[in-house]
């Protein structure tokens, strides 16, 4: 049993660009279908499908390869269950110099640090990808 599904989805999703998975399939839910769209405008996915119906639904993702370099080098977990962190939009940087991104869960939906800071809203920082 999954305790934490965000972690899990971003774990699966290092997992099979370090193993050069061309794609993987995931248990479907709400949040992960969003932040999986947040990570297709980011550039680290390449396409999005839903599989099935109702309880056996999935969500089929395609990565993203530059030649044969993963786009995702790493993942990681900030908010957890067990400590939830936040972030006003005033107090949100850049991340690896720019070549990686935080992923936020705002009042406007999950958004990219980019978006946030230019919406000017902050929220539960959910993981930071590079």
């Amino acid at each position: 049993m999954v305790t934490d599904p965000i972690s899990d989805f971003i774990t699966r999703i290092k997992n099979a660009s370090d193993a050069g998975k061309a794609t993987l399939s995931i248990p479907y839910s709400a949040l992960k279908e969003n932040i999986a769209h947040v990570l297709l405008k980011g550039g680290y996915i390449a396409a999005i499908d839903t599989q099935g119906k109702q309880i056996e639904k999935t969500l089929e993702l395609s990565l993203v390869y530059m030649g044969h370099e993963p786009r995702i080098h790493g993942v990681d977990r900030i908010s957890k269950s067990s400590r939830r962190v936040y972030q006003k939009s005033k107090d949100i940087r850049m991340f690896k110099s720019g070549f990686g991104n935080i992923v936020l869960s705002t009042p406007r939906g999950v958004l990219l640090d980019v978006d946030a800071k230019k919406l000017k809203v902050g929220g539960e920082v959910l993981f930071k990808i590079w």
